[in-house]
C-alpha cells in the first residue's frame, strides 16, 4: 500500500473548515458532553460527514488518506475542543487503522477500514486488570477450536467500549511466553458477538464523554479469518508499530488543548479586575502567561518536527517520546497556571479552568507515562552510544 498525502491547498481548506467546526459546533456542545458523559449523536453524525473518522484511512477504502504530519495537525486543531471529540475518533484513526494497514489481510482491510472510514466506532483491547504493555502477564486466551477460535478474558480501560461497533483484541494463542511477544495475536471481534459484554462506563477524574469501560470475553467464538493477518503471533508486534503515531497524537492533543487553556487564561486576565485595573497588567500574571506561551511554542515545534520526520519515512521513536513527554507535561503546567490566574474562580466548577485542569492530567499517563517516556528516550540514547562505540 503506497503512502498517501492530500495536496497542500485542499488540506489548508479542510483545516479552515475544521477550525470553524470546532469553535462553532464542538465548543458549544461541551456543556452537553460534560452533563451526559457522551458525545451527542447529532455531533457524531456531523463528524462523520466531515470525514473525521477516516482521516488516516487510505482513499481506496473511503478514507481521506492523510499523511502522518497532516493527521497530527488535524488532531491539534480538533483538540481545541473537549477531549471527548478526539477520543471517539482516535482509536479508529490510530491504533486500529495502523494495525490493519500494517498487518491485516486484504479482506480484513476491505471490510474493517471501510467500516471505520464510514464512521463505525473502533476499540482496541490490550490492557487488562493485571497487565498493560507487559504482554507476559496477559491472561486473555484465544484457543483454536475447529475452524475458528474461542476467546476468554477481560480487558480494562478500553476507550469507546460502551459505543464501539468492533474491537481489535490482543490475546494469547499459547500459554508459553515467547520471544518477541510471539505468544500474542490480534483478533477482530464485533462488539455484538455472543459472549462479548461491556462493563459500566468508568467514572474518571476528567475527560467526560471520552468513555472507557471493561470488555469481558466469555467463550466468544470467532472464525479463523478474524485472526489479524491470518497469522498467529503477529498481533502484539503489529500493534506496537502504532506506538509512535499514538504518542504523536497524544502530544498533539496536549498541545491543542494547551492552546485552548492558555487562550482562556489570557481572556480572563484581560477581563478580571483587581485594585482598579485588569490583572493582565500585573507582572506576575504576565510571567505565567509568558511561560505558558513559550512552553506551548516549544511543544508545537517538537510536534511538527517529529511528525514531518515520520512523514518522510524516518523512524521517530525518540522524537515521538520526547514530544509526548514534553507536550503532556507542558499542558499540565499551563492548566495549573491558568487555575492560578483565575484565582478562587479557578477552583469552582462553574468556570472552565478546573475542568481544564482535570482533563489535562491524563495526557501524562496514557500512551506511556512520563516515566516510561524517560526510559524509552534514555535507553535509545544508550543504544545509539553503544553502536557508535
Amino acid at each position: 500500500m503506497t503512502a498517501e498525502r492530500v495536496d497542500a491547498e485542499t488540506f489548508a481548506s479542510f483545516l479552515e473548515t475544521l477550525r470553524r467546526f470546532v469553535r462553532e459546533r464542538l465548543v458549544p456542545a461541551e456543556a452537553e458532553v460534560v452533563e451526559t458523559d457522551t458525545v451527542p449523536a447529532a455531533v457524531l453524525q456531523e463528524m462523520r460527514e466531515l470525514g473525521l473518522f477516516g482521516l488516516t484511512i487510505p482513499t481506496e477504502y473511503g478514507g481521506a488518506g492523510l499523511a502522518i504530519d497532516q493527521y497530527i495537525e488535524v488532531i491539534r486543531e480538533l483538540s481545541w475542543a473537549a477531549p471527548a471529540f478526539r477520543s471517539v475518533i482516535s482509536i479508529g484513526t490510530g491504533m486500529f487503522a495502523t494495525s490493519l494497514k500494517a498487518g491485516g489481510t486484504e479482506a480484513q482491510k476491505a471490510e474493517y477500514l471501510s467500516r471505520a472510514a464510514a464512521g463505525e466506532i473502533a476499540s482496541f483491547g490490550l490492557t487488562e486488570p493485571d497487565s498493560g504493555s507487559d504482554s507476559a502477564a496477559m491472561r486473555t486466551r484465544a484457543t483454536r477450536d475447529g475452524d475458528g477460535y474461542v476467546l476468554n478474558g477481560a480487558k480494562r480501560y478500553i476507550t469507546n467500549a460502551p459505543i464501539a461497533d468492533f474491537i481489535l483484541v490482543m490475546a494469547r494463542t499459547t500459554a508459553e511466553t515467547l520471544p518477541g511477544n510471539a505468544h500474542v495475536s490480534g483478533f477482530l471481534v464485533p462488539m455484538n458477538a455472543p459472549g462479548v459484554s461491556v462493563g459500566k462506563p468508568d467514572s474518571k477524574m476528567g475527560q467526560r464523554g471520552a468513555q472507557t469501560a471493561d470488555v469481558i470475553l466469555d467463550n466468544v467464538r470467532v472464525p479463523a479469518d478474524a485472526l489479524l493477518g491470518g497469522v498467529e503471533g503477529h498481533g502484539f508486534r503489529t500493534a506496537m508499530k502504532a506506538l509512535d503515531g499514538g504518542r504523536l497524537s497524544v502530544a498533539a492533543a496536549a498541545a491543542g488543548y494547551g492552546a485552548r487553556i492558555l487562550d482562556s487564561g489570557l481572556r480572563y486576565a484581560t477581563e478580571r479586575k483587581a485594585f482598579g485595573e485588569r490583572i493582565a497588567n500585573f507582572q506576575l500574571i504576565q510571567a505565567m502567561l509568558a511561560d505558558s506561551k513559550a512552553e506551548l511554542y516549544a511543544a508545537e515545534c517538537m510536534l511538527r518536527d517529529a511528525s514531518r520526520r515520520a512523514a518522510a519515512g524516518e523512524r521517530v521513536s525518540i522524537e515521538a517520546a520526547c514530544a509526548k513527554m514534553f507536550a503532556s507535561e507542558a499542558c499540565g503546567r499551563i492548566a495549573d497556571r491558568i487555575v492560578q490566574i483565575y484565582g478562587g474562580a479557578g477552583y469552582m466548577a462553574e468556570y472552565e479552568a478546573e475542568r481544564f485542569f482535570r482533563d489535562s492530567r491524563v495526557y501524562r499517563i496514557y500512551e506511556g507515562t512520563t516515566q516510561i517516556m524517560q526510559l524509552v528516550i534514555a535507553k535509545a540514547m544508550l543504544r545509539e552510544l553503544d553502536q557508535v562505540a
